[in-house]
């Protein structure tokens, strides 16, 4: 009898085995920096981390990207910078003149260039004429082909005779540096201070600033300069919070630091160190910033001073137009002082970065520009990642405090100099920021182009005036212009009945506070 199997049995013993499938090979093992063996392939998942972007995407993310992070570290830094003077209340007060000043004890000369400034050189000259410091005199700077401003220059030297000195310059072309070395030719006081020719100067700042010298042992001092027509236009409101925090507060961070720009007017330099610089560089459009960085790589010491009582008052520049060609110019000279690299001989590692930083900015400023319509075509017309989305909104944050420090600053402004700031003028500093920041960046791109192409050429700003309250001016010398020679031979004091524009600062007394 034939014993019965399952079936499945039975299957088995009549079909063959399947197949057994080999095993996969070990993945080829990848040696840490020495590549992939011969034969081998690299991991994927190596590389799995990045995002799957095509060439075009990765161009215009990272363009958003680089933009959000250098738009992010200018914020920063200005923030900062804008916030210095404010650390404490005895670092505010520090910032400023004495309240009780020294005698005098050093002698001043005051230049004054001028180009087609027929319409405000007489009355700064005028102004100047009236300070009350022992010791100094004035040297007037006007081109030879320039037959209107050299008419009021030589009025206002008629009327202070024994104070003013007109100087021609016949150099060709011309420029603001090439002038003053001119009158430094023949300059005789211990300090050497410089002026604009629209500059509206307290008659008590040179006894202030002879007291700061001898109490600091500085050998500059940088005063303060102010726009004051912050309602002439959207603009003009933005230009005049720049010179409040630049003067108020950066000033005072970049002389800690022993590296500084200085300042185009409101500065005094002791003599022997502008004949030991040799003057003023006359091929740099930024002068005062090229001899500050100079001085500062010498180790020469910068005291900064700000007193709102004292401060000397400018107008901003008439037009859109004319802004831009002057930031243009500045730009454009802080590259020339960055190729000079005169700022690699300063002493410290932290002073040759910041000075690296501070000068690169009209290159920083150039970079947001052209990056900026790249950006707004790609959000316009790209689903940006997420990611991308959230980094591009890192500026916004310092941008935000930014804004509310300026509100707080036109405050101030509107109060130390008893303006009155309407909800509208609020209005247009918030709704002008963004397109000012497109503007700055606009003159940066051009600084640098014209840089490229080596064209140095000066470009002037025009003045009306619109800086000052009212105006008046002697058409006669005035008999209390009498002088008693003093000790430096030619320089003089003006009586305080001078002959001088009024002013609504004009009841000050040399200590800065209020009759």
């Amino acid at each position: 009898m034939i014993p019965s199997f399952p079936s499945t049995l039975r299957a088995s013993t009549t079909q063959p085995d399947p197949l057994v499938t080999p095993a996969p090979l070990p993945p080829t093992e990848v040696v840490p920096n020495r590549g992939v063996p011969e034969g081998g392939a690299a991991d994927p998942a190596a590389f799995s981390f990045l995002p799957d972007w095509s060439p075009g995407e990765w161009i215009g993310y990272s363009s958003l990207i680089v933009l959000a992070l250098i738009l992010t570290a200018i914020a920063v830094t200005t923030l900062w910078w804008m916030l210095h003077a404010w650390r404490s209340t005895g670092h505010l007060k520090n910032t400023g003149f004495s309240s009780t000043p020294q005698a005098p004890q050093l002698s001043f000369t005051l230049l004054v260039p001028g180009r087609h400034e027929e319409e405000v050189m007489g009355q700064t000259l005028d102004k100047l004429a009236t300070q009350t410091h022992p010791d100094f005199e004035i040297i007037a700077i006007v081109g030879h082909d320039d037959p209107g401003t050299e008419r009021v220059v030589r009025e206002a030297a008629a009327r202070h005779p024994h104070l003013i000195t007109v100087v021609v310059d016949d150099s060709v072309p011309k420029n603001k540096p090439k002038a003053l070395n001119k009158a430094l030719e023949i300059a005789r006081g211990d300090v050497v201070g410089v002026f604009d020719a629209e500059d509206d100067v307290h008659p008590a700042l040179l006894s202030l600033v002879d007291s700061r010298f001898t109490e600091t042992g500085a050998d500059v001092v940088q005063g303060g300069v102010q726009l004051m027509n912050f309602q002439t236009s959207w603009w003009s409101l933005r230009n005049v919070l720049e010179y409040y925090f630049w003067f108020r507060s950066r000033l005072h961070f970049h002389a800690g630091a022993r590296f500084i720009p200085l300042g185009g007017n409101t500065v005094f330099v002791r003599r022997e160190w502008l004949d030991w610089s040799n003057g003023w560089d006359d091929g740099c459009l930024a002068e005062d910033c090229e001899l500050g960085v100079r001085l500062s790589s010498a180790g020469a010491k910068v005291v900064v001073a700000y007193s709102a009582e004292v401060v000397t008052r400018e107008e901003t520049p008439g037009t859109l137009k004319s802004l831009y060609k002057q930031r243009t110019r500045w730009n454009q000279g802080f590259l020339q002082v960055l190729g000079k690299g005169e700022w690699r001989k300063l002493p410290h590692l932290s002073q040759r970065m910041f000075a690296r930083y501070l000068l690169s900015m009209p290159f920083l400023q150039a970079i947001t520009g052209l990056l900026i319509p790249v950006s707004i075509i790609l959000i316009l017309t790209v689903k940006v990642p997420t990611a991308v989305a959230l980094i591009t909104f890192i500026p916004i944050a310092p941008t935000i405090v930014t804004l509310a420090v300026e509100i707080a600053g036109l405050t101030e402004f509107g109060r130390l100099y008893n303006r009155k700031v309407r909800i509208r003028d609020y209005v247009k500093l918030v709704l002008g920021t963004f397109p000012y920041q497109v503007f700055l960046a606009a003159a940066a791109v051009r600084a640098v182009a014209r840089n490229l192409r080596g064209d140095h050429s000066w470009e002037k700003t025009e003045h009306t005036g619109a800086h000052r309250d009212a105006v008046v001016v002697n058409a006669e010398p005035n008999a209390d212009d009498a002088v008693s020679t003093t000790g430096a031979g030619a320089s003089a004091r003006p009586s305080a009945a001078a002959a001088a524009p009024a002013s609504d600062d004009a009841s000050l007394t040399p200590a800065g506070g209020t009759r």
